[in-house]
């Protein structure tokens, strides 16, 4: 595991963003930023930190970790469905197919967990019971195991808006507006149902709880395919599998390898609502958090994290090159 020390090091000189000469207008998501080659796109996983739909600092190694592990999961969930990758030059670089996105998260949930405003947890303790477009029924507890699997699709904020958060949707609303066909939408359900279940069985070989997840998708050629990222810290919950059972039992909170502990720490040790902008990621957390990234990456691949020394720019530029003049 890689030291503190070492990540203290690293932490001046993160990958913030990279500018790539000849690739013409630079895109920024919340953690990625990217360049359109004709039908490819150049995504670059930089080292920043979103929570609460802001951008609150950088973590150490964060970017390598999100994209490697991401491509371990795009490979081995190829049989259910395809996806955008078409190379990885670089551990924070992914060649991919320029993909019409579907504007609908299909976040898929096998407990009842969250701290977030779009989390069932949150809203089933305020009293509601439809969630989603799901009854709930009384008495549940925070963490425990939901019978089977559910869906509670979100929608992206509208950046005219104002809005910082996602929008809470259901199967109706959803083809209802006409955001998604009932064929198409039916299809993704399926199929996220499907990844969530092989990211499960996966997970627990090695030991941990898939807690929850989201999955994009988008249209290449007319096609549905999977792209953003695979049961990664970012876009899943994870818990330690041994502990989980006799932590819930007494009402502790479980062991967790993902985000959770951010935003636990933000509430419980920062003070922070979960509205309006956050304060800035402190020093402690952001190397709790690459050491817990790094971790969650080797326990669910089995292969040990490679560390390189920063900055990495130089050679992130120099590893797109050849593909751009491909392009050309």
């Amino acid at each position: 595991m890689i030291q503190s020390k070492t990540i203290l090091n690293a932490l001046p000189q993160v990958l913030k963003t990279v500018n790539i000469p000849g690739l013409g207008k630079k895109h920024h998501g919340k953690v990625r930023d990217f360049y359109i080659l004709k039908d490819k796109r150049v995504i670059i996983t930089t080292d920043r930190q979103s929570s609460f739909n802001y951008n609150i600092g950088y973590v150490p190694y964060k970017g390598a970790v999100l994209n490697q592990l991401a491509a371990f999961w795009f490979t081995k969930s190829k049989k259910i469905v395809d996806n955008h990758v078409i190379d990885i030059p670089h551990p924070n670089v992914l060649i991919a197919k320029n993909c019409v996105p579907i504007p609908v998260e299909m976040v898929v949930r096998g407990y009842l967990t969250g701290v977030t405003v779009t989390s069932p947890w949150g809203n089933y303790q305020k009293g509601e019971r439809m969630i989603y477009g799901i009854t709930f029924p009384d008495g549940l507890t925070k963490n425990q195991k939901l019978p089977r699997p559910i869906i509670t699709p979100t929608g992206h904020p509208d950046p005219e808006s104002g809005s910082h958060n996602d929008e809470r949707l259901t199967r109706d609303e959803i083809i209802k507006r006409k955001i998604v066909s009932k064929n198409l939408y039916s299809k993704m359900e399926k199929i996220s149902l499907q990844l969530f279940d092989l990211g499960s069985k996966w997970c627990e070989k090695r030991g941990l709880i898939l807690v929850d997840t989201k999955y994009e998708f988008g249209l290449y050629k007319g096609k549905l395919v999977l792209y953003d990222e695979v049961h990664t810290p970012d876009s899943s919950r994870f818990w330690l599998a041994h502990s989980y059972q006799s932590r819930f039992n007494k009402g502790l909170e479980p062991e967790n390898f993902d985000k959770e502990f951010l935003r636990l720490y933000y509430f419980n040790k920062l003070g922070y609502k979960g509205t309006g902008k956050p304060p800035t990621i402190p020093q402690e957390l952001a190397v709790d958090l690459a050491k817990r990234y790094i971790a969650v990456y080797e326990k669910i691949t089995g292969k040990k994290f490679k560390a390189y020394k920063y900055p990495i720019e130089k050679q992130i530029i120099k590893s797109v090159k050849r593909i751009a003049q491909k392009s050309k």
